[in-house]
């Protein structure tokens, strides 16, 4: 099975972000939701996604976050050093075929940021 994939925001997809000339690094935040029957099955689907990506040109970190109390969603947080490294990874036939191994209940949810800097909180 595939992850079934719902845009983060309904006004601007994924596809469109890819397509973007963001000057620098970007991350990418993809949550995903799960049946908690399932979450095994979530984890080893997205560890042999992350090694692909991490094996990848301009990827530089990722960090996968799990809800507490019993919910079934997680968060990936994944840096890239361009929109460019992390569309052609993305999109790579490889990558494709490897996303077919999510659990029928996943749901995907991904979406591309770029870090801001916020006098006294956030550096950037």
């Amino acid at each position: 099975m595939m992850a079934r994939f719902e845009e983060l925001n309904d006004k601007v997809s994924l596809a469109e972000q890819m397509q973007t000339n963001e000057d620098g690094s970007i991350v990418l935040i993809n949550v995903f939701t799960v049946d908690p029957a399932e979450e095994e099955a979530l984890l080893a689907a997205w560890k042999h996604d992350a090694d692909f990506m991490r094996a990848q040109p301009g990827y530089i970190s990722t960090q996968l976050h799990k809800a507490i109390g019993g919910s079934g969603t997680f968060v990936n947080y994944a840096i890239w050093e361009s929109v460019d490294s992390f569309r052609n990874a993305f999109t790579s036939p490889e990558f494709q075929k490897r996303i077919g191994g999510y659990p029928e209940s996943a749901i995907a949810s991904p979406h591309l940021f770029k870090k801001l800097a916020v006098p006294g909180h956030c550096v950037a």
